[in-house]
């Protein structure tokens, strides 16, 4: 973090805060301080996901235990939903982990200006259907490769599962807050896992973690309530205009 200026510092300590919001509000959301670490800072693509999945540790015991307290982490279904999800982040996070080392810059890049344009098409998408055009839950396959599939996107940009699991789990046909609690759950473990693999490449910058982190902490309580409290439409439209228009400048930007 030394030789970073303040206004610098203060966006990063910002996109965390949005972060948190939009985590627990509408699930993608985490992706905020990976793109702040990535476009505002001189760190390598493994220390940029590296710092910003340490983040997500707290980030996901402090969601996973508001939902549960809420309520929908009780429901038989949601808790079903979460440990596979869990389960398949066991596998799926290493992964990720040992595909970064292979990323350059440029790449990283690329891959994450790809992630945030999807994942606003998903929100979208989301919010143009009806419930009714919902189809039925998932199997238990298909949200186990739904799981495998966002950890190892995660542990390639760092990111937790909520980004791409909550839009993937509501598309379809997961019920909003029980893809959000479920969501909350297996990012515990996708950051736990992740955290551990980029440690052991020494590719976390703590300062910035910390930086970044706390003020995510305060979003992820900000955010559940508006989830319980407000219609998060505004939110949500503002979050896809966002992310669309960062995703050509992460694409290009290297």
């Amino acid at each position: 973090m030394a030789g970073t200026s303040v206004p610098v510092l203060v966006a990063l300590a910002l996109l965390g805060l949005a972060g948190g919001v939009g985590i627990t509000a509408v699930g993608p959301g985490g992706v905020l301080p990976t793109i702040g670490l990535f476009a505002l800072t001189g760190l390598t693509p493994a220390q940029v996901a590296g710092t910003a999945i340490v983040t997500h540790v707290a980030t996901g015991l402090l969601a996973t235990a508001a939902y549960t307290r809420s309520g929908q982490l009780r429901e038989p279904a949601t808790r079903r939903t979460a440990l596979v999800l869990a389960g398949s982040a066991v596998v799926g996070t290493p992964l990720g982990v040992l595909v970064n080392s292979y990323v350059s810059e440029r790449m990283f890049g690329l891959v994450l200006g790809v992630f945030v344009a999807g994942v606003a098409a998903l929100v979208w998408f989301r919010e143009r259907r009806s419930p009714a055009a919902f189809p039925a839950h998932p199997s238990t396959a298909v949200v186990t490769g739904t799981g495998l599939a966002v950890a190892v996107a995660a542990g390639i940009v760092g990111i937790g599962g909520p980004m791409l699991t909550v839009p993937l789990l509501v598309a379809l046909g997961v019920p909003v807050l029980e893809s959000l609690a479920s969501a909350q759950a297996q990012s515990v473990v996708v950051a736990g896992v992740g955290t551990v693999g980029y440690v052991a490449q020494g590719a976390v910058d703590w300062p910035l973690a910390v930086l970044v982190g706390v003020p995510e902490l305060a979003g992820v309580l900000l955010g559940w309530r508006i989830a319980h409290a407000l219609p998060s439409r505004h939110l949500k439209c503002a979050l896809v205009a966002t992310l669309f228009a960062l995703a050509p400048y992460l694409a290009l930007h290297g």
